[in-house]
């Protein structure tokens, strides 16, 4: 199917798996959302009781009830680019169902989700206990300044408010809390370029980084417990260049440094505590440069709302290692949770696939949770 030409229309009353196979069947690989967004759109909209927006290729709609409190779930609808895995395919592997195709996992099966939920509460007459936001955005799986839930974040932060966020990102359907934060730091190490027959003529810039890598050897990673979560901290090279010819002794390495942290630090205290780290190396003239920096995402998890719904679920949290657009939401203070079915280390894979068995559980305990209005989380 052609990227620019429309889909079939999306049936919100057909089961979570035979729309987890619609949306897989629409490709949207990053920058090609449109069609798929247009589907949603008119879906959302055909309900008749949902406030419907269109940022771009992102689609929002929320509910209007008055009630007590409101979540707000959100999902990216695009994919890394396609490996011959699209349209899907139901296979039985070792009497496991699985439904394989690009983005069956991330995340759109999550996405199959939020739509079911939609349809069962978008329509007039519904009653949920907690009104509901959708977010269905763009440009997730690229540089961050294209991110459709950025620009949302924008242009009309009012509508991600609410008194949690869900992320619809793959977790194997358990509950995973907020998300690490994470910096990108580029450390330059200078020397004298010289022959490398008369290498004593210059300095190698190289064997200079060598301190740099004994500190990131013996490095220990800070674990800490936050809101019942084991957060662990991670600080590690992930790439080095330097060189100029196979007859030169180089006169610049660079080291790039991933420090992934807990979210129980800012982005300041992140790049102060990298800099402390490298203190000696930066006394003596190594530059510092941070090339990216996202703060992490607290749980939250004593909140009301977190609580009701890690009751509604029946299973305790976990701590996301790793950055998710959770914390874009945690950036206004509101407590955000990861969930969703798909297996996260089965992301970007050419053999991508999804356990059928874990879509409808996903759908019944999000129903459980809205339909629940017993004990206020208001």
């Amino acid at each position: 199917m052609s990227p620019d030409q429309p889909l079939p229309p999306l049936d919100l009353t057909a089961d979570v798996l035979t729309l987890t196979r619609a949306l897989v069947d629409a490709p949207s690989v990053s920058g090609t959302e449109g069609p798929l967004a247009d589907a949603v759109e008119t879906a959302l909209r055909g309900l008749g009781g949902l406030e419907v927006l269109r940022v771009g290729d992102t689609v929002l709609a929320r509910t209007n009830s008055d009630r007590d409190s409101r979540i707000v779930l959100a999902g990216h609808l695009d994919t890394v680019p396609i490996a011959d895995n699209v349209p899907s395919r139901l296979e039985t592997v070792d009497g496991e169902e699985r439904l394989y195709g690009c983005g069956t996992s991330d995340m759109k099966a999550g996405d199959a989700v939020m739509l079911r939920l939609a349809g069962r509460f978008g329509v007039p007459g519904a009653e949920p206990a907690r009104d509901l936001t959708f977010v269905f955005y763009d440009n997730e799986e690229v540089e961050a300044v294209r991110n459709g839930l950025g620009r949302v974040a924008r242009e009309h932060r009012g509508w991600l408010y609410g008194d949690l966020a869900i992320l619809m990102e793959p977790t194997d359907g358990a509950i995973e809390g907020g998300c690490q934060g994470t910096l990108r730091v580029v450390l330059t190490v200078t020397g004298t370029r010289a022959h490398s027959a008369r290498s004593w003529l210059g300095v190698n810039a190289v064997h200079g980084a060598a301190g740099l890598l004994a500190t990131l050897a013996a490095y220990e990673a800070r674990e800490v417990e936050i809101d019942g979560l084991h957060y662990r901290e991670g600080l590690n090279a992930v790439r080095i260049e330097g060189g100029v010819a196979g007859n030169v002794v180089p006169d610049e390495c660079r080291v790039t440094v991933n420090f992934r942290f807990a979210p129980d630090r800012d982005e300041d205290d992140a790049v102060a505590h990298v800099r402390e780290v490298f203190a000696d190396a930066l006394a003596a003239g190594v530059g510092f440069e941070v090339t990216d920096l996202s703060g992490g995402a607290l749980p939250g998890l004593s909140e009301p709302a977190a609580a009701a719904f890690l009751a509604a679920v029946g299973q305790p949290a976990r701590a996301k290692l790793g950055w998710t657009d959770v914390a874009r939401f945690a950036a206004f203070g509101i407590p955000a949770l990861n969930f969703g079915p798909g297996d996260p280390n089965l992301a970007h894979q050419v053999g991508e696939y999804t356990r059928v068995d874990r879509l409808q559980p996903a759908e019944d305990a999000l129903v459980a949770y809205l339909t629940d209005d017993t004990g206020s989380d208001a």
